[in-house]
């Protein structure tokens, strides 16, 4: 995959070569669980939907149910880690490691070391992570921000899936080439509420202050919870090399088609044949806006 030029203020990140051997290793020992999705495509607003129904799913629950506590609470899946899941360390305060149970091949989560909310707002360090893994890799970036926008752990984690999406590309990124600005800017294409900004550079400070700005412009405020910024409201964040966008959350969920970030680059999984009609019923675009704050 395509590189990009370091940024001597990032830390030190694993390489793809560590990511594809640690995916062997992890696929071997039966640690990492990829299962089967049927692909097709919804055109909807002129957005090329991909659409992923899954083939197994069960597997994924049952091994779910298994890994609960005996008091049915989930445990932390980070602390610790599967060892066999775990690529390397990102500086000093994050590691990478393989989604257990991915549907896009290489699914990595940049995690704190620390436990920190996943309601924690991103700050400098987490950016700082997030880019030196895209400067291995040209991915996708994002962000759940709370069970409501789809996180289902509460442990601070960013999520990382390679461009282009399994030979796809990203559905939303001509929509949002095409209404670039210099300011904070909307996609007249992308019929449902959000913010985007053009990144000059792979600074995490900068980074850090158009991120701010874009959760100020959707409605997202900081606030204070025991000393710690976290945020006001649920919200997705997106983050490539060249953009960032984040859009506000109001359900997790549109008549049970689970919708977190991906959704709003374009990409939506369905558990089954009827949760594919909804999605064909209402249209991708709809179903997707239904979610966020009109």
């Amino acid at each position: 995959m395509p590189t990009h030029p370091r940024n001597l203020a990032l830390p030190d990140a694993p390489s793809w070569q560590d990511v594809v051997a640690q995916t062997e290793r992890a696929l071997a020992c039966g640690a990492l669980r990829s299962f089967d999705t049927a692909l097709s495509v919804i055109e909807d607003g002129g957005v090329r939907f991909l659409i992923r129904q899954a083939a197994n799913l069960r597997r994924k629950e049952e091994a779910a149910t298994r890994s609960a506590t005996p008091a049915g609470a989930k445990r932390d899946p980070f602390s610790p880690c599967e060892a066999a899941l775990r690529v390397g360390d990102i500086g000093a305060r994050h590691f990478l490691l393989l989604n257990k149970f991915n549907v896009l091949a290489h699914h990595l989560l940049v995690v704190t070391n620390a436990f920190e909310a996943q309601q924690s707002l991103i700050d400098e360090s987490d950016f700082a992570a997030l880019f030196a893994c895209l400067a291995r890799v040209d991915a996708l970036g994002f962000y759940n921000g709370g069970t409501i926008a789809g996180s289902s752990q509460p442990h601070k984690h960013l999520q990382l899936v390679p461009l282009p999406f399994d030979g796809h590309a990203l559905p939303v990124e001509p929509f949002i080439e095409a209404a670039r600005t210099n300011a904070v800017f909307q996609a007249p294409q992308l019929a449902f509420r959000h913010a985007a900004a053009w990144l000059a550079d792979d600074d995490p400070a900068h980074a850090h202050a158009v991120y701010l700005q874009l959760l100020k412009t959707i409605g997202v405020e900081r606030i204070d919870v025991a000393g710690v910024a976290r945020q006001s409201a649920p919200y997705n964040l997106l983050v490539t090399r060249r953009w960032m966008l984040a859009v506000p959350r109001s359900v997790p969920d549109v008549q049970g088609v689970a919708v977190n970030a991906l959704g709003f680059a374009g990409s939506l999984f369905v558990r089954d044949d009827a949760q594919r009609r909804i999605v064909e019923t209402l249209g991708p675009m709809r179903l997707i806006a239904n979610a966020t704050i009109s």
